[in-house]
């Protein structure tokens, strides 16, 4: 199934002193890279002495209505899982070693409907107009097939269909859409993939991997940054990244861990698969779509090599005072003790994106004060309140608490409030003529999920003007219902006391 082989790339002068870095060589619990050692509240994350870490949660299994299904079609979802471990626990004790033979895994029947079953009923058809019902009306007949042909190497990957969906600033973010068979490999390739990378990938790094969240690396962040000697933060971006990932580089990194010719070369169908947009077909040299099941793993990988392996060096040989860092996807911020050290790691990581085809976005990438001693310092020089930064979908700033000591707020984006009250302003226009109970049913949904996100320490304010505004649109479109257009104050009391949830402190 596997061999072990030296780790040729540019990782290579790295390879030594990641393996020392890591032992015992288990995966990330929820931690933010920092250097020397992270101690914080373990309230909030766990976190551990020179980053030795503890196997990382795998979900249990599959939920009890889906282990029924599954076991009634003859499945194995035990099976699945020991498989998965036996990769997992090889790649732990081996970090050189090369796995020569996964692609079984990935077309085992069993895996495949349990990937079939992990996509969501809902979701947008690719450019073959396959629903997931659709798929699922002669399922087992489909699975059986799509098994052999990939077994047989005759599956051929179909082209990504392209769709816009507007973001807060008013651009449009570009999102591919496979067509659903490409989804269940993909996913299924992905579940396979993540045994082997999970335990590589440092702790620092959280996007789109098992059992950590947006919540864990905000948690991290916040710790670091109250907790350790963070005087100047470096905030960056990565212009376009998702649309400019050399293909070439991407296939070398995963060639170190990977040396199964038949995932290599689907990989490579994925890749080269193309993008349908407007009937048109365009061949796609360069980047990954966004929003296809197995995006997010290559690009992990990507920056594993580019930026993560290097800063973790970069940090251990060359820092002189306290340095943190915590990634999410593409997202990433880095906190450093001295102003000199950052300048430097910034002109240094210009170079090293440089080289594999990455670029800083020059307007969005900026050094800035930030920390305890920001406030006392910029007062004494005479100048306004620190800069602030954005962080997935919160401002961080600098306050204090009722002690007067430093405090991290963390408060929703601006710009990102109007944009979704904006929407639901929108879509209460095209339900006004619905029901109260329909309309409350569907906002008590939207307000729900906006504090199961945004509901952090700090941020109760911001939470209350959300509520304060999806209960003007919410009236102002009952009132315009009617030509009488208008609802008695103790109505409207009621409505929003019975349909719209409450911040909780």
């Amino acid at each position: 199934m596997y061999r072990r082989e030296s780790r040729p790339g540019p990782h290579r002068e790295s390879a030594r002193s990641k393996t020392m870095m890591h032992e015992p060589g288990k995966s990330d619990r929820p931690i933010v890279s920092e250097n020397p050692a992270n101690t914080g509240r373990p309230k909030l994350l766990m976190v551990e002495r020179e980053e030795r870490r503890g196997l990382a949660k795998e979900k249990a299994g599959p939920t009890p209505q889906a282990d029924r299904t599954l076991c009634r079609v003859g499945s194995d979802p035990e099976g699945l899982h020991q498989a998965l471990e036996r990769i997992r626990q090889a790649a732990r004790r081996d970090k050189e070693l090369k796995f020569t033979s996964l692609w079984h895994h990935v077309y085992n029947v069993d895996r495949l409907r349990e990937a079939y079953r992990g996509l969501k009923p809902r979701a947008a058809p690719g450019e073959d107009h396959v629903t997931w019902r659709q798929y699922g009306r002669d399922l087992e007949t489909n699975l059986q097939d799509l098994s052999r042909r990939l077994a047989n190497g005759v599956y051929r990957a179909r082209p990504v269909k392209r769709v816009y969906i507007p973001k807060a600033d008013g651009r449009q973010r570009p999102i591919g859409v496979p067509v659903l068979e490409d989804k269940i490999v993909q996913r299924a390739a992905v579940q396979v993939l993540n045994a082997v990378y999970e335990t590589d990938f440092l702790g620092f790094s959280y996007g789109f991997r098992p059992g950590r969240s947006r919540h864990n690396a905000l948690d991290a962040l916040a710790v670091a940054i109250q907790r350790k000697k963070v005087n100047y933060g470096l905030d960056a971006d990565i212009r376009g990244f998702f649309d400019v990932l050399d293909h070439e580089w991407m296939v070398k990194f995963i060639e170190h861990r990977i040396a199964d010719p038949r995932v290599i070369r689907h990989i490579k169908k994925w890749l080269n698969a193309g993008v349908l947009e407007q009937g048109k077909l365009m061949e796609q040299e360069e980047g990954v779509p966004q929003g296809g099941s197995v995006s997010p793993l290559p690009a992990n990988v990507y920056l594993h090599y580019v930026l993560d392996l290097w800063a973790e060096q970069w940090r251990r040989r060359q820092a002189r005072g306290d340095v943190i860092i915590v990634r999410y996807a593409d997202d990433f911020v880095v906190g450093f003790q001295n102003l000199s050290e950052a300048e430097r790691f910034l002109n240094e990581l210009k170079d090293r994106f440089r080289k594999f085809g990455l670029e800083l976005h020059p307007e969005k990438t900026r050094i800035l004060e930030f920390g305890r001693y920001a406030v006392e310092r910029r007062e004494k020089r005479g100048e306004g309140k620190p800069a602030t930064f954005d962080f997935l979908g919160f401002t961080h700033c600098c306050g204090k608490n009722r002690q007067g000591t430093f405090r991290l707020l963390r408060l929703t984006i601006a710009k990102r409030l109007r944009a979704k009250l904006k929407e639901i302003k929108l879509e209460l226009r095209r339900r006004m003529h619905e029901g109260i109970a329909a309309v409350g049913r569907w906002l008590a949904s939207v307000v729900r999920g906006h504090h199961l996100y945004y509901g952090v320490p700090g941020n109760e304010r911001r939470l209350r003007s959300f509520n304060y505004g999806v209960f003007l649109h919410w009236w102002a479109a009952i009132c315009r219902r009617s030509q009488k257009g208008r609802i008695s104050l103790e109505r409207r009391s009621r409505i929003a006391a019975r349909w719209l949830p409450r911040p909780r402190n």
